[in-house]
């Protein structure tokens, strides 16, 4: 896997994975910016390979980041404005965000993180709409809910 610097990050192709467990809660990474000592919530996720469709970085990342089956990411996505800083680096770029369903609560645990990642990585939880909404600030995107619904209206499973 290649290393990117942070001014080539805002450039690369990145992809989302909206994860819904049996109650409907949505999976969330925490991370903290070393650069600016944020600390934020969203979802599983990450970069492009060279010659990967999006799909099949979702279901890569999906597996690398929770340790969930890559094969469970639907090939149902919308995309999503992002704005973001992360270490030092404004990121201005539209990701189509997927979905995966599970039934129950599966245990999630990193796989194969980067050693940036694992620098920077704090830990995952499943979170209610309502619980989202109450991380305020902390969310990105911060119009996650709106992109969640979006999402579920494209789903031909639900």
């Amino acid at each position: 896997m290649e290393t990117y610097e942070p001014a080539e990050w805002s450039a690369r192709a990145a992809v989302r994975i909206i994860c819904l467990d049996g109650a409907d809660r949505v999976l969330l990474m925490n991370w903290h910016d070393p650069h600016n000592h944020r600390e934020f919530w969203e979802p599983p996720g990450g970069g492009v390979d060279p010659g990967e469709s999006d799909i099949e970085a979702a279901r890569r990342e999906l597996h690398e980041e929770t340790g969930l089956p890559g094969s469970s990411v639907q090939d149902v996505s919308v995309r999503v404005e992002r704005d973001f800083l992360w270490l030092g680096t404004r990121h201005l770029k539209t990701e189509p965000f997927f979905l995966a369903r599970f039934a129950g609560t599966p245990d999630v645990r990193p796989a194969a993180l980067t050693p940036e990642e694992n620098a920077t990585y704090l830990g995952m939880a499943w979170f209610s709409p309502g619980e989202i909404a109450a991380l305020g600030g902390s969310v990105e995107p911060s119009n996650l809910l709106s992109a969640i619904a979006l999402l579920l209206a494209h789903d031909p499973t639900g």
